[in-house]
């Protein structure tokens, strides 16, 4: 029995690690070609590619790629099953290596990880007017693929298709000189050498074409190794499914989409070079597939597919110039306003640093050119004006960059304000513009008034709703567009105009919790409140709650002082009232009911309630003060009484009531099977509605099982096993062991005596 719980553990751990390995997400291309030998002998090399920075699960490469052989033509194809392969191999991983990351000029790539397997294996193919297929099928593709449909769905099938005219001729198939570059800058133009080398130098032509869909996204032990699970063993033969594209956005000859407005690729492939040339805009990873067809004088020996991820993405320029700016325009002219000083520090915020080997600054003043060889200098000018002038980054060479400087000098500017208000009563602060320019034109005002209130009026009122010492900022700005800003404490402490609470009125019953708000305005914890409830209770919170225990009609009175010694009051006259309120309460007979006593009597045991509802928690209700109430089946039941005072007040109750299924079973003491039609087998009666697992078996005196059955509606006739020969006059000892509704265990044992 342990044994046999280890390896049903042992299967339980082997179930969850599939689940989780073979679900794993990582492909982004793959493709086979191959050699020939004399003799019909064939090496192939499977090359896979996965994303080493794919979201989890993310899988390493298949340790074992399961390939499979099939021979077919055209629709012959059709007639395949999984199990129709001509040979299949179990290949074990070969080298991985990491593919190189691009390098453009002055830009950095972002970091992508790229992970190349191989796969060798070798096969003896005699010639075949049928071709051969040679395929691998695994799923999943990255899921963040943006140019197909519900890309953590969809596998891939690589796949090379031997031709009967490449078979007799002993054909090599073409291979991709390189692995497409694992990152394209957005918005940079690109120029990919997509071709291949055929050994045999005959003529290729190259297209973009459908990736081939393989696999699926079951994982269950029983279907993963099918043609629906995410790793058929072997690979399922022709023909395929295409992989669909997000339509009309992309296709299998527009990967990348199309030129905007135009029914013309972003990308194009000369079918005669495979030089794929265009600019990607739009960032993101689209799949893409392409083939190269071999013809030898006219005719196809071969067609070599790929599919591969493009990774579209941002690239950071090497080296840009910038400096810190009052505006900025294009990203290359500056514009620094400067108001009434002279000496102007130019903040450097160029990048990247590492990169930037010199670097100079020149300005033309008056006439005369200024330089500087500080990184962030800082400039004398000689009064107002406009001054015009350059920073240079690695000049004079391909990776460096300019950025034009404007320097403005105007007069100065002051900003200055005074406020007023009372400071007992609750009312508007009054504010008064005093600030001051040299250009004798300010144009504009903004008011920060401490309480995330702002305005652009030049004598602002503004009225606060909280108290403190709060910092009021103005901001001033003139037809330069120069600016200044003060900050100013204004202690704003007085009581309110007029104290507001909330309810302003309040019926209900007792006990009654209420939440007196205290929406007076302005008030803090810095204020001193008291609240007078009208039945002795207080409170010194803001906005406090209070339980009314008992009925009756109460006062409320509150009173406010400020942190300085502002003071107000009001009292709400007869404000709560509270009405008596009835108290639910019920028993019920039996405490116990089951399937055979199902009706229970309820027992009205509510205090003040001159009427009753009960919901027996099945839909059934009631209205009697002692209903009485037979359950028509067994489970757990919410009885809830809901009980009504004259004044209208209710109170609720709620019980559970476990009705149980009660299990009841006999067994005789005797039996005799001599045929005259009574008493002839032996069984057990009673009542087993629910049970399971039922179980009874007989035993002669020497310990030998004579008659078994699972079926309690079936009896032991006498005979072993109810169809061997008569057993002897005797006694027999019965065991019968059932679960209850509920897996109770029950067991009995006696004794049965069988007389003929």
């Amino acid at each position: 029995m342990q044994r046999k719980n280890a390896l049903r553990l042992a299967g339980i751990l082997l179930g969850i690690t599939l689940s989780i390995s073979v679900s794993a997400r990582h492909i982004i291309g793959g493709v086979i070609t191959y050699t020939c030998d004399e003799g019909g002998r064939y090496n192939f090399v499977l090359k896979m590619y996965r994303d080493c920075y794919c979201p989890p699960p993310c899988a390493e490469f298949d340790p074992l790629a399961y390939i499979a052989v099939y021979r077919c033509n055209g629709g012959d194809c059709n007639q395949l099953t999984q199990n129709g392969f001509i040979a299949r191999q179990d290949v074990r991983l070969g080298t991985v290596r990491q593919v190189d990351a691009p390098t453009y000029p002055c830009l950095i790539p972002p970091d992508i990880c790229v992970e190349e397997a191989e796969y060798k294996f070798s096969l003896t193919l005699p010639v075949s007017d049928q071709s051969y297929h040679i395929s691998y099928q695994r799923c999943c593709r990255n899921i963040t693929i943006n140019n197909i449909i519900d890309p953590e769905s969809v596998g891939a099938t690589y796949t090379i298709e031997i031709t009967p005219e490449a078979q007799r001729v002993c054909n090599d198939s073409p291979v991709f000189d390189d692995f497409p570059p694992t990152v394209i800058c957005a918005g940079a133009p690109l120029v990919y050498d997509h071709s291949a080398t055929d050994p045999d130098g005959d003529q290729l032509v190259y297209e973009f074409c459908n990736p081939i869909e393989g696999g699926g996204r079951n994982t269950t032990p029983a279907f993963v190794e099918t043609c629906i699970g995410s790793q058929p063993n072997p690979a399922c033969p022709p023909p395929y499914d295409l992989v669909r594209f997000a339509a009309p956005n992309y296709s299998s000859i527009a990967p990348l989409g199309y030129r905007i407005g135009t029914a013309e690729p972003i990308l194009k492939i000369d079918p005669n070079t495979g030089i794929i040339t265009g600019t990607p805009q739009i960032k993101g990873q689209y799949v893409v597939g392409i083939c190269v067809s071999e013809y030898r004088n006219g005719v196809l020996l071969s067609r070599v597919f790929r599919d591969f991820q493009f990774n579209v993405a941002s690239c950071d320029a090497q080296v840009v110039a910038q400096v810190k700016a009052d505006e900025e325009i294009d990203g290359k002219q500056f514009l620094i306003n400067a108001c009434g000083i002279t000496d102007v520090y130019l903040e450097n915020e160029s990048f990247q640093r590492q990169f930037i080997k010199n670097f100079e600054w020149r300005f033309n003043i008056k006439g005369t050119v200024q330089t500087s060889k500080e990184w962030s200098p800082t400039i004398t000018f000689p009064g107002i004006g406009q001054y015009e002038g350059q920073l240079f980054l690695n000049p004079g060479t391909e990776c460096g960059d300019t950025a034009k400087v404007f320097v403005n000098l105007f007069p100065a500017i002051n900003a200055d304000f005074e406020f007023e208000y009372d400071t007992c009563v609750a009312g508007p602060v009054q504010f008064t513009d005093l600030s001051v320019s040299g250009s004798g034109n300010i144009t504009s005002w903004k008011w920060s008034f401490g309480d995330m209130q702002e305005s652009s009026a030049q004598n602002p009122a503004h009225l606060y709703k909280l108290p403190g010492d709060i910092p009021a900022t103005l901001l001033v700005t003139d037809i330069n567009k120069c600016k200044d800003a003060i900050t100013k404490k204004i202690a704003y402490f007085p009581v309110p105009a007029l104290i507001l609470i909330a309810p302003s009125a309040f019926e209900g019953c007792a006990p009654s919790d209420i939440f007196f708000n205290n929406l007076s305005t302005p008030i803090s914890d810095a204020y001193d409140i008291q609240w007078d409830f009208g039945d002795g209770g207080s409170s010194d919170a803001i906005s406090p709650v209070y339980t009314y225990e008992n009925p009756g009609t109460y006062t409320v009175k509150v009173d406010i002082t400020s942190p300085i010694g502002c003071q107000t009051d009001t009292t709400f006259s007869q404000l709560i009232r509270i009405l008596p309120a009835p108290e639910a309460g019920f028993t019920f007979l039996p405490e116990d009911p089951s399937n055979i006593n199902p009706t229970v009597r309820f027992t009205d045991q509510s205090q003040r309630a001159d009427s009753w509802f009960w919901s027996f928690g099945n839909g059934a209700t009631a209205i009697l003060q002692n209903p009485t109430y037979t359950f028509r089946d067994t489970g757990m039941y919410r009885v809830s009484q809901i009980v009504t005072h004259p004044s209208g007040c209710r109170d609720t109750l709620v019980q559970t009531i476990d009705v149980r299924p009660e299990v009841r079973y006999f067994l005789p003491n005797a039996f005799t099977p001599n045929g005259d039609g009574l008493n002839e087998s032996y069984k057990g009666v009673g009542l087993l509605v629910g049970a399971t697992n039922f179980s009874m078996t007989l035993w002669n005196r020497w310990g030998e099982m004579i008659f078994e059955t699972n079926d309690p509606e079936e009896g032991w006739n006498g005979k072993k096993f109810n169809s061997g020969a008569d057993s002897p006059n005797g006694v027999y000892v019965v065991v019968v062991t059932f679960k209850g509704p509920r897996g109770e265990p029950f067991e009995f044992k006696t004794y049965a005596t069988l007389v003929r």
